[in-house]
């Protein structure tokens, strides 16, 4: 995707990991500091003892404590408490305690990392059956519905939403984005098809059965537009981070979001998305792996290393060679078939993922 920039997430971590991890609005909270120290990792599941330390002489009224900005637990003394962390998302997460004496109030602030209970479980793949691509086709979305691949196209000048047949890789129908746009991401969902820009901010909704342009939306979520899926309730879209929003089906409005995470630490540039059977697969943009996240959570269950499906070596060497990387996943549900490409290879493969021996 032509070097994407990480800003917001640069952002976030500088933010998050590089303040002062006792931050204290006023001058009379000086003395106050909080534990556990900001930066610190815990895995789901493990208990967090959070307690405030106070000046000397402090006769605290109450505490009241939060995890970003939602009120969890309150305390009249200054014992501290535990908070459990089996129901939490994971990732980045700000506790915050409001220290209530002689009728002021002051903050004190830490955050944590939470990451996934376990590891995740390692695959590789057996190829089952090779179709034809457009070398072409800068792919950023995949998706299989109805005995066609509907697929969309990136690069400006080049960006495309089309169908196109499986078995001889020809386009059936068209339509071309304005040079404007870098296409990304899309969902097919009932009889529309949603499709993602990259950094313009704007969403399109096509008829499903002739890709005629239906209208457009303005997409504020996240800092940047990458990949799309659905599951029959609502989308999910990622952005270059390892955040995944969740969208309204209807006005593709932000509902919510998961943060991904392995056992070790925050997944960045999750890209191509594909929904199966109650997880997201997803790419992870310039690398040959593929995820299985738990939609719920974010943690990272299942690592399918895809290395050699298609050499380094043997990739188009053009202008753009450097991201001509694994990217696009599509699910037959009907067939059972897993199909997977990248951006212009020449190879759509159908394959089927087996556990590391």
């Amino acid at each position: 995707m032509n070097n994407k920039l990480k800003l917001f997430f640069a952002a976030l971590a500088l933010t998050a990991f590089g303040c002062s991890c006792n931050h204290k609005p006023d001058s009379s909270a000086t003395d106050y500091t909080i534990t556990p120290d900001a930066g610190a990792n815990y895995k789901a599941g493990d208990k967090i003892d959070i307690k405030v330390s106070y000046p000397t002489g402090s006769k605290v009224d109450s505490v009241v404590y939060l995890l970003d900005s939602v009120k969890i637990a309150s305390s009249k003394d200054t014992a501290g408490i535990s908070l459990k962390t089996d129901t939490i998302g994971l990732g980045i997460r700000m506790i915050t305690a409001k220290v209530y004496e002689g009728g002021k109030s002051n903050e004190v602030t830490t955050n944590i990392l939470l990451l996934a209970a376990k590891a995740p479980a390692r695959y590789t793949y057996k190829v089952e059956k090779v179709f034809p691509h457009d070398t072409a086709a800068y792919t950023e979305g995949l998706q299989y519905v109805d005995g066609v691949m509907f697929e969309s196209t990136g690069e400006k000048g080049y960006s495309t939403i089309r169908k196109v047949d499986l078995n001889t890789g020809r386009v059936l129908q068209e339509t071309k984005l304005d040079t404007q746009y870098f296409g990304e991401g899309l969902s097919v969902i009932g009889d529309k098809v949603v499709q993602l820009t990259w950094k313009e901010k704007v969403g399109f909704v096509y008829d499903k059965n002739t890709l005629k342009l239906l209208n457009n939306f303005t997409n504020n979520v996240g800092p940047e537009g990458w990949g799309m899926c659905f599951d029959g309730t609502k989308l999910y879209m990622d952005d270059s981070t390892n955040r995944i929003w969740f969208l309204d089906k209807n006005d593709y409005h932000q509902i919510g979001h998961i943060d991904v995470c392995d056992d070790k630490q925050q997944i960045d540039s999750i890209n191509e998305l594909e929904y199966i059977n109650g997880k997201i697969y997803a790419n992870v943009y310039q690398t040959d792996n593929i995820l299985v996240i738990n939609p719920k959570t974010g943690a990272v269950e299942q690592i399918i290393d895809m290395k050699e499906i298609y050499p380094v070596a043997s990739r188009p060497q053009d202008r753009d060679w450097n991201n001509n990387v694994l990217n696009g996943i599509a699910w037959d549900a009907k067939g059972q078939r897993l199909f997977v490409t990248g951006k212009k290879w020449p190879h759509l493969y159908q394959v089927k993922f087996v556990p590391v021996p």
